[in-house]
């Protein structure tokens, strides 16, 4: 009975070693076309993902937040929010274009030090000025059109924007529309898109009247946005980038 049943044993061994070595058999098997084909596809659908755009931004308080707030509060994370963008913030609160004072670093040396190293990314968005209607007599056009240019030449296919200074009531001094006039001149020499928050009235009123939007998005300081003001700010902004077609923007290739 042993000896029959090890017989019986040994052909069904065989009988399986057999299937095994023609087809495959079970497990060891390798993945049928279909299965191939279907791996091969879901490999296709996630690489056809679209890549979220790189968005760079270069300022003063209202765009990195003033002291003791957050960056990622300021309009300029809030714009990345609603628009989908992978955002990297650059900037200090207090500085311009120009320096205003030995302990201020001006826009041209901080985007070398906070962005000119990165990879080049699809927008470069450049927003100041209130801290630079400071100085009297101030001529913020040379830096203004050096940092551009210094940007192009580091990235070519960067698209840039640049944004005028944004005010905290609808009543701004002439030294901050001196300088507003200034940066869009040379954005218009550049062919760089102007954003110009002043004339497009995005504060109106005064805080300290209790007057106009101001009231509710402009701190008690009179300068700085509140977190309503902020997502505000970020909500205008959206406006014109998607007026401008850069909402989505990409690096032009050559």
């Amino acid at each position: 009975m042993t000896s029959r049943r090890a017989r019986r044993g040994a052909a069904i061994a065989t009988l399986c070693l057999g299937s095994l070595l023609a087809t495959g058999c079970g497990a060891f098997s390798e993945p049928s076309r279909s299965n191939a084909a279907a791996t091969a596809g879901s490999a296709a659908s996630a690489s056809a993902v679209p890549r979220a755009p790189v968005v760079m931004f270069l300022g003063d308080s209202y765009t990195v937040g003033e002291r003791g707030s957050l960056v990622e509060n300021a309009y300029a994370s809030a714009a990345a929010r609603l628009l989908g963008w992978q955002v990297i913030v650059g900037g200090r609160a207090g500085t311009g274009f120009v320096q205003g004072s030995s302990a201020r670093t001006p826009f041209g040396v901080m985007f070398e030090s906070q962005l000119g190293w990165r990879p080049a990314p699809d927008l470069l968005i450049i927003s100041g000025g209130h801290n630079d209607a400071r100085v009297p007599n101030v001529q913020v056009g040379p830096p203004a059109r050096d940092l551009l240019t210094r940007a192009r030449q580091r990235w070519p296919g960067t698209r840039i924007v640049l944004i005028g200074p944004l005010w905290g009531n609808d009543s701004p001094p002439a030294a901050a529309l001196a300088v507003r006039d200034q940066l869009r001149t040379v954005a218009q020499q550049m062919n760089v898109p102007f954003i110009d928050p002043i004339a497009e009235r995005w504060i109106t009123g005064n805080r300290a009247e209790g007057t106009g939007n101001a009231a509710v998005f402009i701190k008690k300081d009179g300068v700085h946005p509140t977190p309503e003001g902020h997502r505000y700010i970020a909500a205008r902004l959206v406006q014109d980038l998607r007026r401008l077609r850069l909402a989505n923007p990409s690096r032009a290739t050559a």
